[in-house]
C-alpha cells in the first residue's frame, strides 16, 4: 500500500510531488530545501543555514511518517556550488552526531535549485 506523507511542519511541495511516500517499511522523501515552513521563504542566503533548515524539514517529514534519523539509509545532497561542500558536510555531520552510523550518501553539484536555494537534501528511510 502506498501512503502519501504530508506535514505542515515542512514546506508545501513547490510542484507536483509529495513530501514523502511510504511503502511498507520504506519511506522515500522528496528533496527539501531551506524553506522555513512558517514564513514559506528561504531561511537565509547562507548555505549552512539552508542546509540546517533542509534537514529540519526532512526530520519533520520522517517523524510524521513514524520514522526517525536512525532509519535513514541513503541521502543525496544537491548543491549549486561544490565549494560549499565542507560547510554543508559540517551541518550534515552535526545532524547525524547522535546516530550510530552515517547513511550511504551521494553529493553532487548542479546548476540551479528551485526558489534560489543553494542546497537540497533527499533521503530514503527503512525500518
Amino acid at each position: 500500500m502506498i501512503n502519501k506523507i504530508q506535514t505542515s511542519m515542512a514546506p508545501d511541495a513547490l510542484g507536483a510531488y509529495s513530501q514523502a511516500i511510504r511503502i511498507g517499511n520504506s519511506l522515500y522523501c522528496s528533496g527539501q530545501i531551506g524553506i522555513d515552513p512558517a514564513t514559506k521563504k528561504l531561511k537565509n542566503s547562507d548555505v549552512s543555514v539552508q542546509a540546517e533548515q533542509a534537514l529540519k524539514n526532512l526530520r519533520a517529514v520522517i517523524n510524521v511518517a513514524g520514522f526517525d534519523i536512525q532509519n535513514i539509509v541513503k541521502s543525496t545532497i544537491f548543491m549549486i556550488n561544490i565549494n560549499d561542500f565542507s560547510k554543508i558536510n559540517e551541518v550534515y555531520n552535526n545532524f547525524f552526531k547522535d546516530s550510530n552510523y552515517y547513511p550511504a550518501r551521494s553529493a553532487v553539484s548542479i546548476i540551479a535549485l528551485p526558489g534560489g536555494a543553494k542546497v537540497e537534501i533527499e533521503v530514503i528511510c527503512q525500518k
